[in-house]
């Protein structure tokens, strides 16, 4: 009898102004040492600053961003045949969510400019247009998958075969 509870699945919680998880995931990201407040501050000047530069709804645009920077194929480092190998993995859409939030974030901590309200807007506005540090490195990380096409069958996980004993 297993004695563990019932899973429960957990949900992302929205955020107080927009009510939108993906809001939030993107404010917990740039959370630095629990000042929530901050990162929120930070997150709803650069959706304004997206506003001013637009003209368009703000969410819209992040939701845009992230689906242009969103991944579905990373490639993961495996040990095979005594050598590591980095082999082509497909990637849920999840975890493709997570990573273009990353890489979104990332991009935008790298770019010069006055504060990181700015530099997320401006990270953002590129990568709906297609271009950007973030676009950059999703087809960085989608070219060494193409390059590495053939080691795909690393990927899988092998069933190994009972055998009989022989007693």
């Amino acid at each position: 009898m297993s004695r563990r509870g019932t899973v429960e699945e957990k949900t992302a919680k929205s955020d107080p102004i927009y009510r939108n998880r993906l809001v939030n995931m993107l404010v917990n990201r740039i959370l630095k040492r629990g000042k929530k407040s901050l990162a929120y501050q930070i997150f709803y000047r650069a959706l304004k600053e997206i506003q001013q530069k637009t003209k368009k709804n703000p969410i819209f645009v992040l939701r845009q961003a992230i689906r242009r920077v969103t991944p579905y194929v990373a490639v993961k480092a495996r040990r095979a045949k005594g050598s590591t190998r980095q082999v082509p993995i497909e990637i849920g859409s999840k975890q493709g969510k997570a990573l273009s939030i990353r890489w979104l974030l990332g991009a935008a901590k790298k770019r010069p400019g006055r504060n990181m309200a700015f530099k997320l807007s401006s990270e953002l506005v590129d990568a709906t247009k297609g271009r950007g540090g973030a676009i950059r490195k999703k087809e960085q990380t989608h070219r060494m998958a193409e390059a590495n096409r053939a080691l795909a069958h690393f990927g899988r996980k092998r069933i190994k075969r009972k055998r009989k004993n022989r007693n």
